[in-house]
């Protein structure tokens, strides 16, 4: 079992960064791919970012990819999206999950990110 917690959303203008951090519990964080995720209103959840359970291995949809970094912690438990030049289009609540297999089986809460523009 892992429980996810997101922090790290809010308010912030076009061109701005923010750092998004998932505090994962349980025995099995270092042994996941770790993924972010975003829904925006109306829209379907897509995929932004992931990352190999030893993180040498980053992966990025082709709207972040130059803009988001994706790190992680396995000493601390958490995985980390950087998130620079922001745009109005990135508006969406981010969520992360954890992949001890082949499909994201936890999910956290999500959290906000609002680009004013």
């Amino acid at each position: 079992q892992v429980q996810l917690v997101e922090s790290g959303g809010g308010l912030v203008q076009a061109g701005g960064s923010l750092r998004l951090s998932c505090a994962a519990s349980g025995r099995t964080f270092s042994r996941s791919e770790m993924g972010w995720f975003r829904q925006a209103p109306g829209k379907e959840r897509e995929f932004v970012a992931a990352i190999s359970r030893s993180g040498g291995n980053t992966y990025y949809s082709d709207s972040v990819k130059g803009r988001f970094t994706i790190s992680r912690d396995n000493v601390k438990n958490t995985v980390y999206l950087q998130m620079n030049s922001l745009r109005p289009e990135d508006t969406a609540v981010y969520f992360c999950a954890a992949a001890p297999t082949r499909d994201y089986d936890y999910w956290g809460q999500g959290t906000q990110v609002t680009v004013s523009s």
